[in-house]
């Protein structure tokens, strides 16, 4: 299979564009194993762990989360 080195991105719409993107996305989704995450993101999930131990964080429900942003957004 022949694979485009670069996308002529300057000629697509940007619907195009989010479709290529939702769709190299999917595809990366299969495979998670070969997208390491950085050092950084390891230290800021152990961060928050820290804070819900500790009482000082939680966790929201997304139903709940959407309807507030809604809710701000209005």
């Amino acid at each position: 299979m022949s694979i485009p080195t670069s996308l002529p991105l300057s000629e697509m719409s940007h619907a195009a564009k989010l479709r290529v993107m939702e769709e190299l996305w999917d595809d990366l989704c299969h495979s998670p194993e070969g997208v390491p995450s950085p050092a950084w993101h390891g230290k800021v999930l152990a961060a928050r762990a820290e804070r819900v131990a500790k009482g000082e964080a939680g966790f929201s429900d997304w139903a709940d989360v959407k309807e507030r942003l809604l809710r701000k957004k209005a």
